[in-house]
């Protein structure tokens, strides 16, 4: 079985450099037609210019394929919609969506400035939301849509000096888990990548001696899986390395331990057992929760 995308088009943020340039480049290979989006501004998210989409576009093109460049900012609800519309008036139609643009703006928390940390959840996860809200009814009316949300590690586990990044991360897999439920009756998948890359994003981060065992090009083939046909839905795919695995929000079988004036006395003797992971559970939508602690007081839904 081969991945391909013939028919299909896809828009891709950030896709100027880095991991968006890979995506763009591989779902063109396999014959999507891809709206190349870049405000091509630097790494903190400031300044702006279409060069470096019109080059990735250049570079699709040179390789038979077909794509358009396009600069709006993805915190920009207007210039996203305007791109959406440009894309279904270029070729009728859009299946695919990858939320890959983002900026840094790394400081300790003790450091860091209110706007800093602001300016980073806007871009992430405002971006990733108004991407994602400008092709909705598109996707819906056709009964078809893929959706790719990219969290990092950063979110899932936390990483010193990245409080906004962090935050910002963790918060599009609440939007994944949301609208992987809403999207469901329509066709619409949406999952969450995490990618471990060596981009202009990351170049100052991660180690010299491993940087080579990390490049963008290595992720890109999750993206190529969840924009397919094939793709789950409310998956987190971890790519990096040529390596692939799952993460996933669970929870514990938890312990009732009633309501008095000793129950906080009783959550740190039972913490133990409260937080002990053997057969932990992975809730399907927030019910499930309240219907485990329910059950565990011994009340059944009728």
């Amino acid at each position: 079985m081969t991945l391909r995308f013939d028919g299909r088009v896809a828009i891709v943020t950030g896709a100027g450099n880095g991991l968006g340039r890979q995506h763009a480049l591989a779902l063109a290979a396999r014959g999507a037609k891809v709206v190349v989006n870049d405000l091509g501004g630097a790494r903190d998210g400031s300044g702006g210019s279409l060069t470096a989409a019109q080059q990735v576009v250049a570079e699709i093109v040179a390789a038979g394929g077909q794509a358009i460049a396009n600069g709006a900012s993805v915190t920009d609800a207007t210039a996203v919609e305007a791109m959406v519309a440009t894309a279904i008036a270029s070729y009728g139609r859009v299946d695919i969506l990858v939320n890959n643009a983002g900026i840094l703006r790394d400081k300790s928390f003790a450091k860091m400035s209110v706007a800093d940390f602001r300016e980073v959840v806007e871009v992430h996860l405002m971006g990733a939301m108004i991407c994602t809200k400008a092709v909705w009814d598109t996707m819906r009316a056709q009964n078809y849509g893929r959706i790719v949300m990219t969290t990092s590690s950063s979110g899932l586990f936390g990483n010193f000096g990245q409080s906004n990044y962090s935050a910002a991360k963790m918060a599009v897999v609440g939007l994944m888990q949301t609208l992987s439920i809403e999207g469901a009756k329509n066709g619409i998948h949406v999952n969450c990548l995490a990618p471990t890359a060596t981009t202009r994003m990351t170049s100052d981060i991660l180690p010299d001696t491993i940087q080579d065992q990390f490049k963008a090009e290595y992720v890109t083939p999750a993206v190529v899986f969840l924009a397919s046909d094939q793709a789950p839905t409310r998956c987190i795919l971890n790519a990096g390395a040529g390596t692939f695995a799952a993460s996933y929000v669970t929870m514990t079988q938890g312990l009732h331990l009633g309501y008095d004036a000793e129950t906080p006395e009783k959550i740190a003797a039972a913490f133990g057992v409260i937080a002990d992971r053997t057969g932990d559970t992975l809730p399907k939508s927030a019910g499930d929760q309240g219907a485990n602690e329910m059950a565990k007081r011994g009340v059944t839904s009728s």
